[in-house]
């Protein structure tokens, strides 16, 4: 049984979720850390440090410590951990908590041996991990432990985990670098090519949340953001449309599907069948964009679902396996050995 102040963790490349038992989720912030350049001091984290992205002055980095799906900054990783750790845990904090933590499936053992050292340093006594796609399933509801096949799909920022689950196990899986950055990432590209306009990530992110759509929509939206002409130099106003955005994003889109076509080509026959009968299930906060089950169920002839609330999946995952250790603790990959061997 979960202790207290036991926790489950979603560490994503865009934001960090937490869970804790008999709370539900405590918290959700984006995982961000603002340091001075030169004599590397800690201003901000989260929110705080999320704001200040594109705004900075020259002696300000606003950096996120994680990039598709891995650790590229160990020290301010096991920083984001400490302090939303006590920001959940307050006073409590003298009690090390344990933890479950979700990984993408395509992490190595090097990778792996990282989380669970940051996680030790960041205060906890015990982590376990647990495959993302595996979470993502146990917290969306899925029922993956009989003799059929499912498939789930979740779209973070950082990459996208694709599954075929049976028996309880992960049969096939694919880590694809197609995750909601490389969006981001097309949407900056295209209006720099298409427009002379150059915007930051926030401005592209807001873009696709907000008017993204994965195929043309029948009534238009529009959105003004301000950017820098690339031939003046100057600030400009434009009024972009849905449609701008859908051109933007049709090479990361077709990434995406070609990755879930290549995991159907590997599985096995039986469990394909299961898929094109029962349909893929959409997880992360990527699923959420207007139009892209309807793009994937017409690209691949498969049924498309979204799941509910599917930025919350994963770290609901996490908490049902910290919960449920007893009927979950088959999916959870203990890390102590890794931890004394480090």
């Amino acid at each position: 049984m979960a202790a207290v102040n036991d926790i489950g963790i979603d560490l994503g490349t865009s934001n960090v979720l937490f869970y804790m038992k008999g709370k539900g989720i405590v918290l959700r912030e984006p995982a961000v850390v603002a340091i001075e350049r030169d004599s590397k001091k800690i201003l901000a984290v989260g929110s705080d440090a999320y704001r200040m992205i594109g705004r900075t002055p020259g002696n300000v980095l606003a950096i996120r410590p994680l990039r598709q799906g891995t650790v590229t900054d160990f020290d301010l990783t096991n920083t984001l951990l400490k302090y939303f750790t006590m920001h959940v845990i307050g006073r409590h904090f003298f009690s090390r908590p344990r933890a479950v933590i979700s990984v993408p499936s395509g992490v190595n053992e090097v990778e792996k041996r990282s989380i669970i050292s940051i996680m030790f340093d960041a205060g906890m006594r015990r982590t376990q991990l647990l495959d993302r796609p595996i979470a993502a399933a146990l917290g969306a509801g899925l029922q993956f432990e009989e003799a059929y096949g499912t498939m789930i799909v979740d779209i973070s920022a950082g990459v996208t985990d694709i599954a075929v689950l049976s028996f309880g196990k992960v049969i096939v899986s694919d880590c694809a670098k197609a995750g909601g950055d490389r969006f981001d990432d097309a949407i900056i590209r295209h209006l720099r090519r298409k427009h002379n306009l150059l915007i930051g990530e926030r401005t592209a992110e807001e873009l696709k949340i907000n008017i993204g759509s994965a195929i043309p929509r029948s009534e238009q939206l529009y959105m003004e953001v301000t950017g820098r002409n690339l031939i003046t130099g100057l600030p400009k106003t434009m009024r972009i449309t849905s449609d701008d955005i859908t051109e933007a994003i049709d090479e990361p889109l077709q990434q995406l599907i070609e990755s879930i076509h290549g995991v159907l080509e590997h599985t096995p026959a039986e469990l394909a069948a299961d898929i094109f009968e029962y349909g893929i299930l959409l997880s992360g906060g990527g699923a959420e964009m207007f139009g892209l089950c309807e793009a994937i169920a017409d690209a691949l002839k498969v049924p498309c679902s979204c799941a509910e609330d599917p930025q919350t999946n994963v770290v609901m995952g996490c908490g049902r396996a910290l919960e449920n250790m007893h009927d979950l603790g088959q999916f959870l990959d203990d890390g102590r050995r890794r931890l004394m061997g480090r």
